[in-house]
């Protein structure tokens, strides 16, 4: 069974190429818009590794982390995407769990290596 990985992205521009490349290297993926988009996928339980955006259109992306994670639904990775590169934002994502921070604009190269290495 491939890994799922959920997106969480309000940009459907990014979310449409992160589809394509993640779909063609043969994950299964799930696509949230919002926080509350992201809690219900989430939910599930399957998701094997999240890419997290840190602002949405409803809410912060790592306070809903926190939440899901005092809940037991987190799923086991994440990873944060952010244009912030402030060393306090890598921290926070750090503290909130998030096993790698991406800075905005992500390069495929270096999406496909995270991943790779995360879900290895």
């Amino acid at each position: 069974m491939p890994y799922h990985v959920l997106v969480v992205e309000d940009s459907e521009l990014v979310t449409s190429a992160f589809r394509i490349l993640l779909e063609d290297a043969g994950y299964r993926v799930t696509i949230a818009d919002s926080v509350s988009a992201m809690r219900a996928a989430a939910s599930g339980g399957d998701v094997d590794l999240m890419l997290l955006d840190l602002t949405l259109p409803d809410g912060n992306g790592l306070d809903a982390l926190e939440d899901l994670r005092a809940r037991g639904s987190a799923p086991a990775t994440t990873v944060a995407m952010t244009g912030d590169t402030q060393p306090q934002t890598r921290a926070r994502c750090i503290e909130a769990g998030c096993a790698e921070v991406l800075i905005k604009p992500v390069s495929i190269k270096e999406l496909r290596r995270t991943i790779a290495s995360l879900l290895a």
